[in-house]
């Protein structure tokens, strides 16, 4: 059966069949008593009235009535941080909007592995990073039902001194939400079988493991400790932008991607830190089994070349093809390590790393030898507020006969969406990935959404990954487009 509709000002696309609603569980969406502390009101809102300019600049004026849920857990460890807010048009540019078959925009604002709280939100904020609209004003604009979860993150701390925040609790939090959407089945506006995450950087790595891990038992006994509802955390689509993510390997990944790259002040990182880091990635890679059409198997010494052709030279191509004549000219002559022919651009991966200039971060990046990353702090414990969570770097501050804490290993696999891809491929998955970096964005290495796409790819889902020119960390270029691709892969558009 096909459902097809208009977005009004989003620009218009052909209708699609309504695929990819297994979840992956025998689970039930929802199994609702007649009453209790889960049970969502449809009838607790206020009717707000916001104006939102859509991505071709057309205004529109959008009534919509917006619920606060006091917490989406029946036992919240911090209902501040643990609660949610849904906003679901009723009129747009005049005209009576029914959301009640429309897609839930699912959006975490998680940044840096942080606490992110909307329980003194007052509405839906119109504009994003950068002052562009935002996808949620985008969405509503579009006649999605938008949901805005908020997570419990690293640096929470209670009065006695204890962390409650640190890892797995971000993304129990957010699978919580998903199962009270579920669970409410029927009284929540929107379809809960069409429910599209997104998240940028931490928050876009915590979208990425949430598609990733959708009903894996893993997750079972820590959401049964906060009083989750019992239903599926599975969702349909995931929007992911620069993530964060890959922890475990992170550090190996960037001093392969960027090794070569000065700081800003010109110095390089240690050499030996650096290269030693460097060396164990290939290890890494061939463990992971990435195969790419075009290329094979993916390894330490066709991964550059990999992402040059397949994300890097496109979106050079697709930058200069959208500037005048002149202005591609200015651009040319400014940077003359790229060649055009008119229809491609090309230049070689070791010009490119030249043109990016500066790395972020220094070695190692994520699992410090100090514990000063929020990585280090993400995999604290009690009282604890970091520890190191790779053997490289607990080795080299404890010695060569140190090993990780008991319980590492196992919160590395609930944090990771490549665990849940490779070691253990999810049946739960999402099936439909929107992947976004920018190409000069170093405080991650572009590996990370490479071999996510790859692996993806390979698996059979339905991905558009692209990579943004001369972007840095947190761009989204192309925000109206993505709406649109949730209306595309859900089949699902408003009158």
């Amino acid at each position: 059966m096909k459902r097809r509709t208009v977005v009004k000002g989003l620009g218009a696309a052909s209708a699609v069949p309504a695929v990819g609603l297994a979840t992956g569980s025998a689970r039930a969406a929802s199994r609702r008593p007649a009453d209790g502390p889960l049970l969502f009101d449809p009838a607790a809102y206020t009717e707000q009235t916001i104006g939102i300019t859509d991505t071709e600049g057309v205004a529109h004026e959008v009534v919509y009535r917006f619920h606060k849920v006091a917490s989406y857990v029946a036992k919240p460890v911090d209902a501040t941080y643990q609660s949610l807010n849904i906003s679901v048009p009723v009129r747009i540019d005049g005209a009576a909007v029914d959301a009640a078959d429309a897609p839930i925009l699912f959006a975490n604002s998680v940044g840096g592995y942080m606490p992110s709280s909307v329980a003194n939100k007052t509405g839906i904020t119109a504009t994003g990073m950068g002052g562009a609209t935002s996808r949620q004003g985008l969405a509503l604009a579009a006649g999605y039902v938008v949901v805005e979860p908020g997570a419990r993150g690293r640096t929470l701390v209670d009065a006695n001194g204890t962390y409650y925040g640190t890892a797995p609790a971000a993304i129990v939090d957010l699978k919580a939400a998903v199962r009270y959407l579920k669970y409410n089945q029927g009284r929540v506006p929107g379809d809960v079988h069409r429910i599209a995450s997104c998240g940028t950087s931490a928050g876009g790595a915590l979208s990425s493991l949430l598609g990733a891990s959708g009903d894996s038992p893993l997750y079972e006994p820590y959401l049964r400790e906060i009083g989750a509802a019992d239903a599926s955390d599975a969702i349909f689509a995931t929007g992911a932008w620069c993530p964060i993510t890959d922890l475990e390997h992170a550090d190996m990944a960037y001093e392969w991607c960027w090794g070569s790259n000065p700081l800003a002040s010109g110095a390089l990182v240690d050499r030996t830190v650096s290269g030693e880091l460097s060396s164990a990635y290939g290890p890494y890679l061939a463990s992971l089994k990435l195969r790419a059409r075009g290329f094979g198997a993916l390894t330490a010494r066709n991964l550059d070349d990999y992402l040059l052709k397949t994300f890097m030279r496109p979106s050079a191509t697709k930058y200069l093809a959208a500037l005048s004549d002149e202005a591609r000219a200015a651009y040319l002559a400014a940077h003359p390590f790229l060649t055009w022919d008119g229809t491609e651009a090309t230049f070689t991966w070791a010009d490119f790393l030249t043109h990016v200039g500066a790395r972020k971060k220094n070695a190692p990046s994520f699992d410090a030898f100090d514990l000063s990353t929020p990585e280090c702090n993400l995999y604290g414990t009690g009282t604890t507020a970091a520890r190191h969570f790779t053997l490289y770097s607990l080795r080299h501050a404890a010695g060569d006969s140190a090993h990780l804490d008991e319980d590492i290993p196992a919160k590395l696999h609930l944090m990771n969406p490549m665990y849940h891809l490779v070691d253990k491929v999810n049946a739960g998955r999402s099936r439909h990935w929107w992947i976004r970096l920018g190409t000069k964005d170093s405080d991650t290495s572009h590996t990370v959404a490479g071999n996510l796409s790859a692996r993806l790819t390979d698996l059979g889902d339905d991905v558009d990954t692209s990579y943004y020119w001369d972007a840095g960390h947190g761009a989204d270029q192309d925000p109206g487009d993505f709406i649109e691709w949730i209306a595309s892969v859900s089949g699902h558009r408003h009158r």
